[in-house]
């Protein structure tokens, strides 16, 4: 088997490296080295936007994060605080929802869920200048708050320092403080009340502000459980599935590449094109490199991986290692797959060999030779040997002897 191994990743850099059985000069070698990376770097990135092109979760329900932030709150003034922070947004940004949610659609396939264009409807009614003015006059007020709370904290420490000098019998012209006692306290107490009016006044503007309809309707729009239910449900799915359809886009990417570099590859075989031959392997692999990286992407991320956890979730509770356990033996699986299918089939010598030969082709160079060549002119190789029944020639890899028909599995392991 390593033997085998061995052989194959001979041939796979003889491909890459060799043009008509010559090795490539140090130069040439570069240049291709490049052109590799700069054709990778340039598929990594056609990859990347065509995995963007079909809207994602966020994009078709964009407010679902929003409504679920809402409902997990546990603050008692979260009706309000939900409201600031759209005000507050809506200052920072001079469009409106529906022009936003347009804009994040712009060059996308898939559309804006309807409740949720509902509910940018909701939201950008109570984008009022007068709603605005009130979210600063709470915010102005509550600095206020602040700053009368930071002066208490300030008398208290002169009045506490104050009040022991007076007690120890000190003279006041020696006290290290500016205000006495007795001001410091009428000073607490008046900034006290200051302090509870404006706590007062801001209830009052936050309760204004809650109970204008448009808010009243919007607040509304966001208790509703059926909407909620319904656009929770939407984004789970378009969650389970996007990875899906993001490997199928990058698969409709790389695919058109993948057949194109392998059709020139084969058409600079036959005609015996060694540096177009050369190129087209480098590409091939170049673009199956990230074929197989997002199919392994899409297994740790994907449908299948949220499958498997929901099996491993239903029968063993708890123990989510096991899903590592199952991608240990699943992986190497999947790869023992992928390698029998190009050794039987896509990358079969066997089948390349009878090929070559009905084409009258060198079996290792795959030049045109005559029909009774025994040598390639091109490259040397021997394209016969021995039957081990008749003992007459006949052609190397193929399963049975032209002469006799006898086996020649054992002849081809030579």
């Amino acid at each position: 088997m390593l033997t085998r191994i061995r052989r194959l990743l001979s041939q796979f850099f003889i491909r890459a490296t060799t043009i008509n059985n010559e090795p490539l000069n140090k130069v040439s070698l570069i240049v291709i080295i490049l052109i590799d990376f700069f054709i990778l770097i340039n598929v990594f990135t056609g990859l990347n936007d065509i995995g963007r092109w079909y809207i994602n979760p966020s994009q078709a329900y964009p407010c679902y994060s929003e409504w679920e932030h809402y409902r997990t709150s546990t603050d008692k003034n979260k009706d309000y605080e939900v409201v600031k922070l759209l005000l507050l947004y809506e200052k920072n940004n001079s469009a409106n929802l529906k022009q936003t949610y347009q804009k994040d659609k712009g060059g996308h396939l898939g559309n804006v869920f309807e409740i949720c264009l509902a509910y940018d409807k909701a939201k950008d009614k109570i984008f009022h200048v007068t709603n605005q003015k009130n979210i600063k006059a709470i915010d102005y007020k509550q600095t206020k708050i602040s700053t009368i709370e930071q002066s208490n904290r300030n008398i208290h420490a002169q009045y506490d320092s104050t009040l022991l000098e007076e007690i120890a019998g000190q003279p006041r012209e020696q006290s290290i403080n500016s205000i006495s006692a007795e001001k410091a306290k009428q000073e607490l107490e008046k900034n006290n009340r200051n302090i509870s009016k404006l706590v007062n006044e801001i209830s009052n503007l936050k309760n204004e502000l809650v109970a204008k309809p448009e808010i009243v309707s919007f607040i509304a729009f966001l208790k509703n459980d059926d909407k909620f239910r319904t656009v929770e449900k939407g984004y789970q799915q378009a969650s389970f599935w996007y990875p899906s359809i993001q490997l199928a886009f990058q698969s409709l990417f790389l695919l058109p590449l993948i057949l194109v570099a392998l059709s020139v590859h084969k058409f600079a075989q036959r005609r015996g094109y060694g540096l177009i031959s050369m190129i087209s392997w480098n590409l091939l692999v170049i673009f199956f490199i990230p074929l197989i990286l997002k199919i392994f992407e899409f297994l740790q991320i994907g449908a299948i991986l949220k499958f498997i956890f929901d099996i491993i979730s239903a029968i063993f509770g708890g123990l989510l290692f096991i899903i590592s356990y199952v991608y240990i033996l699943l992986i190497p699986f999947i790869g023992f797959v992928i390698i029998k299918f190009f050794q039987k089939i896509a990358f079969n010598h066997k089948l390349q060999v009878a090929n070559r030969i009905q084409k009258i082709r060198c079996i290792k160079c795959v030049k045109k030779i005559r029909h009774h060549d025994i040598y390639c002119p091109h490259c040397g190789y021997y394209q016969y040997t021995e039957c081990l029944n008749c003992h007459n020639l006949t052609y190397k890899n193929l399963p049975y002897c032209k002469e006799c028909g006898y086996s020649q599995d054992s002849n081809n392991f030579q």
